[in-house]
Formats: C-alpha cells, structure tokens, sequence
C-alpha cells in the first residue's frame, strides 16, 4: 500500500529557504511586528536605562512583540512563552531567533504596566484611523479575575481583632495552666512553646492593624498584596480582581479596561468618561434595567408594565388604573413592605 512519505531528515533541500519564505504575507506576526516598530517606545514609558556591564539586555521591542503575541494566541504564562520562543516557527520570525527566558519575560510585564497601557490605546488610535471603531454604541462589563491570596491569608480589622481575641483567650489558658504546674518540668516547657507561638502569631496580626491603620487600606492580602475580597455573584465573595471593559459595538474591539481591587459600584460611569477622553467619542448611554426579582400574584402587573406619569406623579396600571401614593407603609400576611413598588401592584389588585 503507498502512503505519502516525509522527506529524509538528514538531507540538505537543493533550494534552501529562509525562515522568511515560512511565514505567510498575511500572517497577523507581520502586522505585530510593523506596529511596534512604528512606536516611539520611549514615548511610551518603557525603559532604556541599561547598565553597560554584564550581559547584554532584551530591546524592550522584542520583549512587547512576544508579549502582544501571547496576548493574541491566549498565552498568559511567561514560562509557555519561554518554551514557544525555541519551537514555534511564528515566534521564531517574529524575534529573530531570540528566547528570553522566563523571569525575563515576567520582568518585563511587571516593570511595564503603565507603558503596556499606553500600547493598548495606541492599538485604539489605530483602528480609528482606519475606521474600525464606529464610537457610537459602546458595551461595558465587568468580570472577577481570583487572585492567588487564599480567603485564609486575607485579613481586615474585623478578622484580626477575632485573631487577636481568640489568642488571647488562649494565652489566659495556658498561663493559667502553667501556673497550676507544679514540678512537672517537661510539661512546664510544652505550656512556654505554645505561649511563644501564640505570643509571635498576635504581634503578626497586631502588625497587620498596625498597617491598616497607617496606610488607610482597608484590607491585607499576604500572599497578593494589591487583592481584595470583594463580593463576585449571589453573596459570595473572593479573593480577586475586577476587571472593566469597554468595547466598540462596530467590529467589537476593546476600547478601554481598567483593573481594581473593588466592587462594581459606580464604575461603570467612570468607564464611560474615560472612554470618551480617550477616543473622544459622543456615546448615547443605554442602561440594561434588571428584570423584577419578586412577582405580582398576578404577573401581568409586574412592575415593569407600570407606566409613570412624571406630570402628576402617578402610576398607570396594565388594568388602565391611575394610582397614585399615599406615603403609607402596608402589612400583608404579617410581612412589612418596604418596597413601593410592590406597594403600588398589591393597591392596584386590591382595586380591581
């Protein structure tokens, strides 16, 4: 039976092609590399600043190209970045046959944050140029990123004065207990470890207040220094980050994000302004109102179908009711109402 067979591995081709010729005219590492070398990279805020002895430094170019690289082919880690840079033929073009190792690679994205931000809106200005983003309709999210600080090693004042609480109450036991002692010396030893322990466990939590009283913050990660617990879905909380993004509703390109330490409250409105510093853009705000968490008895008169008139500050209900409130709070079936609107459906039913 014939099969397709591989060339011998050991033979020199007759018309040898440069790595060049491998890489296809239209391949997006072309595009990646003609980008970055139209950057004024000083411009941007990487550094220059090399010391002439020792080994040579990576140009800060190679460096972004590989990293706008694992960008695009989802790549986070600086190790899986290492290991393509010596067997992908991609990256073998896009560096010139360089392969920075990983802490290089890590260095870099920690030594540049702000200069890589700075590259991400310059891709921005790009696409604009070339009428890529319309700048008419722009969507934002947020999403949780998990940090690698374990619940266990995020503390804030409550959680340290429990710490601190629950040690001393053990520390009450064991003088106590040593005190009760009476010739029993390996006993007595055993008591003064346990004490030494809990006393070096309560000046580390003491060091911990003693930080957030002094810095103003209002949580300590160990492990993750700039993460924070921060509620993610249904009252449950992590240890992580927020991430908010904004994208162009023309080709779906990202046009802004930003990454805190803190819930989703009121973000979305500083998402917007820099947005529109950034492109300039006249953007027409449309909000997604959340559906109603609690149903009518009868769901045709759910809030939603409520129309308000602002003129006489009243309701019209589906039933073509005028309702309007009288300020009072109601009680039905031993349950107060605090919501008006719910107020207003069950005086519309009763109505009827």
């Amino acid at each position: 039976m014939k099969f397709i067979n591989g060339t011998n591995r050991n033979q020199l081709p007759l018309f040898a092609s440069s790595i060049d010729d491998a890489i296809a005219q239209d391949n997006e590492i072309r595009l990646i590399d003609l980008f970055v070398d139209s950057l004024k990279l000083a411009d941007f805020g990487f550094t220059f600043d090399f010391v002439e002895n020792g080994r040579p430094a990576y140009h800060p170019s190679d460096l972004l190209k590989l990293f706008i690289y694992g960008y695009l082919n989802r790549m986070r880690s600086s190790r899986t970045l290492e290991k393509e840079c010596s067997r992908n033929i991609e990256l073998m073009w896009l560096l010139k046959g360089l392969v920075p190792d990983h802490n290089t690679i890590a260095n870099f994205r920690k030594d540049n944050p702000k200069a890589i931000a700075r590259v991400f809106r310059a891709t921005v200005k790009l696409a604009a140029h070339f009428e890529l983003i319309g700048g008419s309709l722009v969507a934002g999210d947020s999403t949780k990123l998990r940090a690698q600080n374990s619940k266990k090693n995020n503390f804030n004042p409550n959680k340290i004065e429990r710490h601190i609480a629950y040690i001393d109450a053990r520390l009450q036991e064991y003088n106590s207990a040593l005190a009760k002692e009476d010739g029993d010396v390996l006993e007595k030893q055993t008591i003064a470890k346990k004490i030494k322990k809990h006393n070096i466990q309560k000046q580390k939590y003491i060091g911990y207040q003693n930080t957030i009283d002094t810095t103003g913050v209002t949580q300590i990660s160990t492990s993750d220094p700039d993460s924070r617990q921060i509620m993610t879905r249904n009252n449950i909380s992590e240890v992580a980050y927020t991430v908010q993004t904004t994208v162009d509703a023309l080709h779906n390109i990202p046009i802004d994000f930003k990454v805190t330490n803190e819930n989703d409250s009121k973000a979305m409105g500083g998402m917007l302004r820099r947005t529109k510093t950034a492109d300039r853009l006249g953007i027409d705000v449309l909000v997604a109102i959340p559906g109603v968490s609690a149903h009518a008895p009868d769901t045709a008169f759910d809030v939603e179908y409520f129309k308000y008139n602002k003129t006489t500050d009243s309701y019209t209900c589906p039933a073509n009711e005028t309702l309007t409130t009288n300020g009072n709070w109601y009680v039905k079936k031993e349950r107060q109402i605090n919501n008006p609107d719910e107020a207003l459906q069950n005086q519309c039913l009763l109505e009827l």
